[in-house]
């Protein structure tokens, strides 16, 4: 009677420790696989989300482009996911930068963008991270950027709803169109 218990007994105890072992090894594994994916996935996500932005950028520069004659205004809806826009007033720029995984174009060199021409995309490796720049100088078109009315620098950065950027053409003053952006509720 006793060896049939224990032999009872005995393949419990076998079917826990393969149960356990099986376990194992399947977490294991999928350890092995989300420790390479998870990066793939972000860089897929990173990529998206450049591509989004530099949408919104070629939106905003647009509308500088094509806002007409002094007095005119227009909103533009633009949302930042990551990364941060910033107006540099102080010297006529606009730039979205963003820290990403994903490799954008050759580090260290400057490409101009095909659409237009005018923005200038640029990827510097920081580290484990690239640091993904698109720049648009507006000072070479005789245009002065502010923010506010003013010759300052603001920086956007990601929110969980669009900011409604009002620009506005204020006119010309020696020689260069001034452009006002400012943010409005």
């Amino acid at each position: 009677m006793k060896s049939g218990v224990l032999e009872n007994q005995s393949k419990k105890g076998q079917v826990w420790i393969e149960t356990v072992i099986y376990t194992s090894i399947a977490l294991l594994m999928i350890g092995f696989v989300l420790t390479y994916a998870k990066p793939e996935i972000e860089k897929l996500q990173d990529k998206a989300i450049l591509e989004q932005s530099l949408e919104m950028f070629r939106t905003v520069d647009n509308t500088i482009k094509t806002i007409g004659v002094a007095g005119n205004k227009r909103f533009v809806e633009t949302g930042i996911k990551k990364g941060s826009l910033k107006i540099d007033g102080e010297n006529d720029k606009i730039v979205f930068e963003m820290e990403s995984i994903y490799v954008y174009s050759q580090p260290g060199e400057d490409i101009t963008d095909t659409i237009g021409g005018r923005i200038v995309k640029r990827t510097e490796k920081i580290g484990s991270l690239n640091k993904i720049s698109f720049t648009i100088d507006y000072s070479v078109e005789n245009i002065n950027i502010t923010y506010n009315e003013n010759d300052e620098f603001k920086t956007l950065n990601k929110a969980p709803a669009p900011y409604n950027l009002l620009i506005s053409n204020n006119g010309r003053i020696d020689g260069n169109t001034l452009i006002d952006i400012s943010l409005r509720g």
